[in-house]
């Protein structure tokens, strides 16, 4: 019941998620799902989940206290690359994953959660990392610039077609929340608001945070807007050929002319142009012309 993107480009990192976590006919819930951690001018991070929502607090908790921690070694205000992050945190993960687990009652519940790691630390690149269940992580790369986690297939047509590393950022931005458009569109367990976070490069700062929900202005001229180009586009597309001639069949012949201006009959009689027009009244045994 999540569907959570990340998108890095040239210019930054956009970030992109719904708040939904539980969808039925009188229990619809929310919970953010995006959350930032920082430090001012040296490394901000920005953390997507799905899955087992008390693995995910206990992922958030201890990531705060810890970075707040002087006394602690490893932390995310310590670490100096973001693959040793995105590590942190994946060992987070599994440390509550088998605390839950060691209570035998809860050997049916499913108390997996994934990740997704954005940010930047002073000095480096900024990066987004996928971090599974296992602890284990993966990077995006410039042939694959978006990571995904949650429900995911019904948004990933919009980012296969559109995101690559030149687009710019707030296109990248706009693309994210077409692709969340589209999966709550088709899917009921994912739902708004939908929070969006943008991280331009070499700032270490968040520059725009926006909540939206349907009746959100913006929002709603960007669905409305898509939904008109989508349209206007299916119609734009080639047509088959048989439609193709069932259309030209349909044209008025350019060549037409009416038959009294290039009857080939010499002469002005009203009795030879009702014969070329079909329309003589003689008798069948003398005709106007031969049959």
């Amino acid at each position: 019941m999540t569907y959570c993107v990340a998108i890095k480009v040239n210019d930054g990192l956009v970030f992109a998620a719904d708040t939904r976590t539980a969808a039925g006919v009188d229990d619809v819930r929310t919970y953010n799902k995006l959350h930032v951690l920082e430090v001012p001018g040296d490394r901000v991070f920005v953390i997507l989940s799905a899955g087992n929502l008390a693995t995910t607090q206990y992922v958030l908790a201890y990531a705060r206290r810890e970075m707040n921690d002087p006394n602690v070694a490893v932390s995310l205000r310590t670490v100096r690359h973001m693959f040793d992050a995105a590590d942190y945190l994946g060992q987070l993960s599994v440390r509550a994953q088998r605390q839950a687990l060691s209570d035998s009652h809860a050997s049916s519940v499913n108390v997996e959660t994934t990740l997704i790691l954005g940010g930047q630390i002073k000095g480096e690149d900024p990066a987004i990392y996928l971090i599974y269940p296992l602890g284990n992580c993966i990077a995006s790369s410039p042939e694959m610039p978006f990571l995904q986690i949650g429900e995911i297939k019904y948004g990933k047509p919009i980012l296969d077609r559109f995101v690559r590393m030149p687009v710019k950022l707030e296109d990248a931005a706009r693309c994210a929340l077409v692709s969340l458009d589209s999966t709550m569109r088709s899917n009921i367990s994912v739902g708004p608001p939908i929070d969006i976070a943008i991280l331009p490069s070499d700032t270490l700062a968040i520059s725009h945070s926006l909540r939206l929900d349907f009746d959100t202005p913006y929002y709603a001229q960007v669905r409305e807007t898509w939904a008109r180009q989508l349209e206007n586009a299916v119609r734009a597309l080639p047509k088959f050929d048989w439609e193709v001639q069932q259309s030209l069949n349909l044209q008025p012949n350019p060549n037409y002319a009416p038959m009294q201006q290039q009857s080939p009959m010499s002469g002005n009689s009203t009795q030879q142009q009702s014969a070329w027009n079909g329309n003589d009244q003689s008798d069948d045994n003398n005709p106007p012309y031969p049959r």
